[in-house]
């Protein structure tokens, strides 16, 4: 059951001055170009928040509004409603006292008339808040039976286990939002079952040997694997659905001494509408990337490591542009999100579809803008290049340790300078860290030797005479399941390709000489960007040291959280070498 509709809500935006006529009426033309909702867009667009959404609704009903996300209820208070009823009604308790309660629904039109009874059956004063969908999902995963009490009774009976275990291994990894499933037969019996979340791999459970032998096969069929085939590696792919979730499934199986193991890497729908104001990119990066992403041709690169969210960052940039009036063609292996609009290729080497191939087949359908998946070889990176040379916008990722070696690896790998001077506008290197759980946060202050005697590398981010030092960390609670960290945020590295940059790539530099134009030129570094991150609670110094390359760590640049001309820098440096004279 859906309360409001679409105009509903923007209705009452406008009567709440939450948003202004113009830019609803500019937001429903753009919505409709981009195949979204209005509000949908106005919140990828950064104009409205779901938590803004949900005051405007819960303003309408007369109710107030539960934050679910920031303050959720705890495991205990959520159980104490029967799991029948709260999800017949939709309903959580949000918080209580002695004496009153607060239950949170996004049912209120189904609630409210039954006030009454929730309140005798609750023994409790009622009050009845909104609570976002989502929020309210989320909370009723405390309902579910432990996991490995729910995979040792799938195990017992039926000779279709394998089957049932398989979908709750994948029930209990969306469920957490993971990013893969790991299957490892091991010299004992069982065969461990690992998950990561938030980059971060842990263990979650055994199952019976005799089981995954049926359950690497049930793999292996859905995949469209050999099954008679145990000594090599086999890739494939799932496309995955039941009841609540849909996602792709990248499979791939690799035989250790001990069996079969299975990597599974889950292409979660649920990321496909992000934006770039969501991930991480920092305020004065925005506009550079927002710029670029408008010109008519040219070439953007995401690059670092695999997993790194670099295909995320360009899906994001493809939601910029995506309307009716272009045309936009996509060449992956595999697919990792569906979009409305936009023309998608997968890599089929079976048919000889190959990136380079498919790549010069894109180029004869008049496209506007391209992405390509990654640039592995030569001939994908000299089709690319000169697709961003004849008029259209490219898109592609790169592995590469950050921004500047991308450079220098392109040139080695074929790229004539010349042509790439020509081609590409700007570099986007980055890696993911865990993002400090908002339920659980809390600031502390250090003093500022102990902190550079235990981290030295920060030292010239604080000045000499700030004693103490504000820092944050996640206590730990049912919402990050004790880890204190609860998503993930991007650390980014920007290069913009300028006038004397072109130059510089003329000549063929190396790596260094390309960090220290970009130095000279103001762009931030890996270590700065997550230094900045640090110093606003958004991440940890020990999370920014775990994911950023040490030898950006050791920059000379580490004063630079934010960025300052180099006449200030200079001056600044000075008066810290005077000071250190005198002492």
């Amino acid at each position: 059951m859906e309360i409001l509709n679409d105009k509903q809500i923007q209705d009452i935006l406008l009567k709440g001055s939450y948003i202004k006529q113009e830019e609803l009426q500019q937001a429903i033309t753009s919505a409709q170009n981009k195949n979204q909702s209005t509000i949908d867009y106005l919140i990828s667009q950064g104009k409205l928040t779901k938590d803004i959404v949900g005051q405007a609704i819960a303003e309408h009903y007369k109710v107030d509004y539960a934050d679910l996300n920031s303050n959720p209820p705890s495991r205990e208070q959520v159980l104490q409603i029967n799991a029948e009823i709260a999800k017949q009604y939709r309903i959580v308790i949000y918080s209580e006292t002695k004496d009153s309660i607060v239950i949170a629904t996004d049912q209120l039109e189904k609630v409210l008339p039954m006030k009454e009874q929730f309140q005798k059956a609750l023994k409790k004063k009622l009050s009845i808040a909104f609570g976002l969908t989502e929020d309210i999902d989320s909370l009723f995963s405390y309902y579910k039976e432990d996991f490995q009490q729910k995979l040792d009774n799938l195990q017992k009976d039926n000779k279709e286990s394998a089957k049932a275990v398989f979908i709750e291994i994948m029930r209990q990894a969306f469920s957490l939002k993971a990013s893969d499933v790991h299957l490892e037969p091991s010299e004992e019996e069982d065969v461990l079952i690992r998950i990561r979340v938030d980059g971060i791999l842990k263990d979650a459970g055994k199952i019976q040997q005799k089981t995954y032998d049926n359950l690497i096969n049930r793999i292996k069929v859905l995949a469209r694997l050999r099954l008679d085939k145990h000594f090599s590696a086999q890739d494939g792919a799932i496309r995955y659905q039941d009841d609540d979730y849909e996602a792709d499934l990248r499979i791939s199986i690799v035989p250790l001494i001990q069996g079969e193991k299975t990597a599974i890497r889950i292409l979660s729908q649920y990321l496909k509408k992000i934006a770039l104001n969501q991930l991480g990119l920092a305020n004065d990066d925005l506009p550079i990337v927002e710029k670029t992403i408008k010109k008519p041709f040219g070439m953007i690169l995401a690059v670092g490591p695999t997993g790194s969210g670099k295909t995320t960052t360009l899906y994001a940039l493809l939601n910029m542009i995506n309307s009716k009036d272009i045309n936009i063609t996509t060449i992956e292996d595999p697919v990792e999100y569906r979009l409305k609009g936009i023309n998608q290729i997968q890599v089929n080497l079976e048919t000889e579809l190959t990136f380079a191939k498919g790549l010069r087949s894109i180029v004869r359908q008049d496209p506007d803008c391209i992405l390509v998946g990654e640039i592995r070889d030569k001939e994908t990176a000299e089709i690319a290049t000169n697709a961003a040379l004849t008029g259209h916008l490219l898109l592609s990722t790169f592995h590469a340790n950050d921004a500047a070696t991308a450079i220098p690896r392109l040139v080695d790998m074929g790229i004539e300078p010349f042509l790439l001077s020509s081609s590409l506008e700007l570099i986007i290197a980055q890696r993911l860290a865990r993002r400090i759980c908002e339920k659980c946060r809390y600031s502390y202050e250090i003093d500022r030797d102990e902190l550079i005697k235990q981290y030295p590398i920060v030292a010239g981010f604080y000045p000499k005479d700030q004693k103490m030092i504000t820092m944050f960390k996640g206590k730990g609670c049912d919402v990050c399941k004790n880890t204190g960290y609860n998503g993930r945020i991007g650390i980014f590295e920007l290069i913009q390709i300028s006038q004397d940059m072109k130059n510089l790539i003329l000549k063929n530099p190396s790596n260094v000489s390309i960090t220290e134009m970009a130095k000279k030129e103001g762009n931030r570094n890996f270590f700065a960007d997550g230094m900045k991150k640090v110093a606003s609670g958004e991440t940890t110094l020990e999370e920014v040291l775990r994911v950023v390359p040490v030898a950006d760590a050791q920059s000379p640049r580490l004063n630079q959280i934010d960025q300052l001309d180099q006449k200030k820098k200079i001056k600044k440096d000075e008066t810290r070498k005077g000071t250190k004279k005198s002492r």
